[in-house]
């Protein structure tokens, strides 16, 4: 199977199943739909007759050997070897990575937010210390011998809990030599609570940290509000600015919401990175609930568009000696993920959980309120093996509608979570995010081809 497409005036071709990019010219694109499936199933001769009109018979043959001598190599409509892999199963994961959600409460009333605004459908409360160690605990028992945990501290706005954050740091910190592991943290915040002791910690303790902002001032300001209805770009800003200019090249990212409001949100990455910021995430607000300004399947065509202009911007600024890292176009072109993450994406409910103030454990920290997927619950000593070893068999060839897609082992299905939410199954992909990601990953590539 392959994937051709066309951006900024190159001609890309992507072998599925051995992930080799290929940059070819007019005629070898041309040469390629009349080859769909691979090269024995036609002649040279029919390839001849069928552009003849187009090209020489001579350049024909020339382009028709390069693309013969790829499919020789593997590297043009190879052979599936991953189906292999499903049969003798993919080998279970011990928990490394925990996004404990150590606030059930935002201070913020985002219109759009996923989490109810913060508490989940649940409860509006913060998770107490002891169940934050306790959580420390279980993924230092569930880890095995993986040395590198992870865990991100996540809400609602973690920082209403910011004393619980603090302890659990140290705490997990002070047992890292007696277990041989190492912590590392994440946070992703809100901005409105942070002050000077908030800064210094979170540039001391925590790896990687995620600040929320939407773009430019009368964007972010239409749904992300306080609780007196305030926007909050005039309060953040300024406190975003000053953690990054101290962080010391410490990893963190912006992260923007796009909504109807906002379809040309390559104007608010600009405007973010004009602020001073150039670690920028930008995703859709993708809503099953009543939100006017969720973008649907009518907004397609436009935010397809809008991807390749970002695209072209980006390679631009590179070329001109500055850029932007753009975390939805990163991908890795010479090694790429590993066969699990190849075949099943994330590490939904196998290596990844989350916990929410209580201590139910779920696969996913957007599938936090679901009671159909409660794994178990860390205050009562219990966790369901059973579901682990059911999300663990989700992999692209357990969904019908990914088996022939040309993007599978780069976005493996979707996430579960998301399709869920829409489609009330976590192995039939949500449609309209299947869309927005096939372009994120041609966008990507040509990118990081393409780029100085």
């Amino acid at each position: 199977m392959i994937h051709k497409y066309k951006l900024e005036n190159t001609n890309f071709v992507l072998d599925v199943n051995s992930g080799a990019i290929h940059v070819i010219d007019e005629i070898c694109y041309d040469i390629l739909d009349f080859i769909p499936n691979a090269f024995f199933d036609y002649t040279e001769s029919y390839v001849i007759k069928k552009l003849s009109d187009k090209y020489s018979a001579e350049s024909i043959k020339e382009a028709y050997l390069e693309l013969f001598s790829l499919y020789e190599e593997g590297k043009l409509f190879s052979d599936d070897h991953y189906f292999e892999a499903i049969e003798y199963g993919i080998p279970p994961s011990p928990i490394k990575a925990i996004c404990l959600n150590v606030s059930h409460d935002c201070n913020l009333r985002c219109s759009y937010c996923f989490a109810s605004k913060g508490d989940f459908k649940c409860l509006r409360e913060l998770m107490p210390l002891e169940t934050a160690k306790k959580a420390v605990d279980f993924l230092i028992k569930s880890s095995g011998n993986i040395k590198n945990l992870e865990m991100d501290f996540f809400g609602g706005e973690p920082l209403m809990n910011f004393e619980v954050v603090k302890d659990t740091v140290k705490y997990a910190r002070s047992l890292e030599k007696k277990y041989n592991k190492n912590f590392r943290f994440t946070l992703t915040t809100n901005g409105i609570l942070l002050d000077d002791e908030k800064i210094d910690f979170i540039n001391k303790e925590i790896y990687d940290v995620v600040l929320s902002l939407d773009g430019r001032k009368e964007i972010n300001d239409k749904f992300r509000l306080t609780k007196t209805n305030q926007g909050s770009y005039d309060i953040i800003l300024p406190k975003f600015k000053k953690l990054v200019e101290k962080r010391g090249g410490k990893g963190y990212y912006v992260r923007g919401t796009y909504t109807k409001e906002n379809l040309d949100f390559t104007n608010d990455i600009l405007h973010i990175y004009n602020l001073g910021f150039n670690e920028i995430s930008m995703e859709p607000a993708l809503s099953k609930e009543e939100f006017s300004y969720a973008v649907d399947e009518t907004d397609l065509p436009v935010i397809l568009e809008e991807h390749e202009l970002l695209c072209k911007k980006l390679i631009k600024l590179k070329k001109e000696g500055s850029s932007i890292n753009f975390f939805n176009f990163n991908i890795n072109l010479d090694h790429g993920p590993c066969l699990s993450k190849r075949l099943k994406g994330c590490g939904f409910g196998n290596d990844y959980v989350a916990i929410t103030p209580n201590g139910d454990i779920y696969p996913c920290h957007q599938l936090v309120g679901e009671n159909d997927f409660i794994m178990g619950n860390i205050l009562r000593d219990s966790f369901d093996v059973s579901l682990k070893e059911k999300f663990l068999k989700l992999s692209v060839y357990h969904k019908k509608e990914c088996k022939n897609c040309w993007a599978k082992f780069y976005c493996c299905g979707g996430c579960g979570s998301k399709n869920y939410r829409h489609n009330n199954d976590i192995k039939i992909p949500f449609k309209l995010s299947c869309e927005l990601q096939k372009k994120k990953i041609e966008c990507a590539i040509a990118y990081n081809i393409l780029k100085p």
